[in-house]
């Protein structure tokens, strides 16, 4: 027992801290905003160093690799796990929506009333994909990359820093060590940081459940219920599936046993972009090697996001179910499984808010009216929180499926 206090302490004190913050939401209801502030101070903390954080990572984990095929191996294996893993996600996600209308006649019309003019949100639709590709990827400012808005932009430059690095060879090591040196601050930065973890992940779960817990119409109810139960079987199933995939009876074992405080963080703060700290470390304690969980994380933090794909196939369905609308033929069901995929990339990884745009590409391209725009608000708010559980859970089982195929079957062992 005192052993597995020890080795479950920090853990056990995040899951009480989350426990007592929903306790106090449900019990003062909308009082419980009060405490905001203290939850939103962690968000702040973690927010402030992603940004450091992933430029020393990835710079440094590249500027180690003196063997050029084993960092090609990697990144082509973290493509080919991030489009496998992302293509059975819209297909499950279809999968559960197909035979369920989301939303009853009844219920739909109450919910058609609430919708409001939003015209303001139009100049976001003016830009082409090229043009937003663009946007995504590169900035046209080096300040720009100081934020955690461009977090792909950053990702590039990063790659790139990291190559140049050991272009330079001996001329670059001074350059590499400082790297080195400033990433190793940043990690115990982190810790210092997660200290204040249970109180501010208590804090924000309970202005959270204060806030939604009692305010859900029945219609978008429904929807937060069925989505909640499809993230907890995935969540259960699929990932140890693919942890046994990775590694067999001791991945699994190395994936539950490390897994929780990202889970428990990815639900205090609904941010992909602040686990990532949380989210490396865990991933190297399931015995990923530093330069695949290094390199994975960030980019899965961007490109691989399983819930954010299956939100996006319910908020499709959600509009079906409204407006009525037919998906039937072969066709009609491709453009949802493209459209959801699509929007996919378009999600950045802050809270609450981060998917308007991609949002406005589903209402553009299934047709519907940009007045719908506050629906999918709406149900991108009360599904944020699992979705973001495994938005972050799937990057760390998906460097477990890299570290498997760089390193091959007995990686867990090296």
């Amino acid at each position: 027992m005192k052993k597995f206090l020890l080795n479950y302490k920090s853990t056990i004190i995040l899951l009480a801290g989350i426990i007592i913050g929903a306790i106090v939401g449900l019990i003062f209801k909308e009082k419980a905003t009060v405490l905001s502030p203290f939850g939103d101070i962690f968000l702040n903390l973690l927010l402030v160093v992603i940004v450091p954080l992933i430029f020393l990572n990835i710079t440094t984990t590249i500027s180690k690799m003196k063997q050029p095929k084993r960092l090609g191996k990697i990144i082509v294996s973290i493509i080919a796990v991030f489009v496998a893993t992302s293509i059975i996600a819209v297909l499950i996600g279809f999968a559960c929506t197909y035979f369920i209308k989301l939303v009853n006649p009844e219920d739909g019309e109450q919910i058609k009333a609430t919708l409001e003019d939003v015209e303001q949100l139009e100049n976001e639709d003016d830009m082409t994909i090229t043009e937003r590709t663009v946007n995504l990827v590169t900035v046209n400012d080096f300040s720009k990359l100081l934020s955690k808005d461009n977090i792909v932009a950053l990702l590039i430059f990063s790659i790139l820093v990291g190559i140049a690095i050991n272009m330079s060879k001996e001329k670059g090591e001074k350059f590499r060590e400082l790297l080195v040196s400033a990433n190793e601050v940043m990690i115990n930065i982190v810790k210092l940081i997660m200290y204040y973890a249970p109180i501010g992940l208590g804090c924000y779960i309970a202005a959270f459940v204060g806030t939604f817990g009692s305010s859900i119409a029945i219609g978008y109810l429904k929807t937060f219920i069925i989505y909640l139960i499809v993230s907890i079987a995935f969540y259960i199933i699929m990932y140890s599936v693919y942890a046994i995939l990775a590694g067999g009876k001791k991945g699994l074992i190395a994936f539950w046993k490390n897994v929780i405080p990202a889970t428990v963080t990815a639900i205090g703060t609904c941010s992909s972009a602040a686990c990532i700290p949380v989210n490396i470390e865990s991933t190297k304690k399931m015995g990923v090697p530093d330069d695949v969980a290094e390199t994975t994380i960030p980019l899965g933090t961007s490109f691989h996001k399983d819930g954010s794909i299956i939100g996006s196939v319910f908020k499709i369905m959600f509009l079906v179910a409204l407006f009525g609308t037919s998906v039937s033929t072969f066709g009609e069901i491709a453009g949802v499984l493209g459209v959801a995929l699509l929007a996919n990339l378009l999600i950045t990884a802050v809270p609450i808010g981060g998917g308007t745009i991609s949002e406005m590409l589903i209402i553009t391209m299934m047709g519907y009216p940009v007045a719908a725009l506050p629906i999918l608000t709406i149900i991108a708010t009360i599904i944020d929180m699992p979705a973001t559980v495994l938005n972050v859970v799937g990057d760390d089982v998906s460097s477990m499926m890299v570290a498997r195929i760089v390193d091959g079957k007995d990686w867990m062992k090296s």
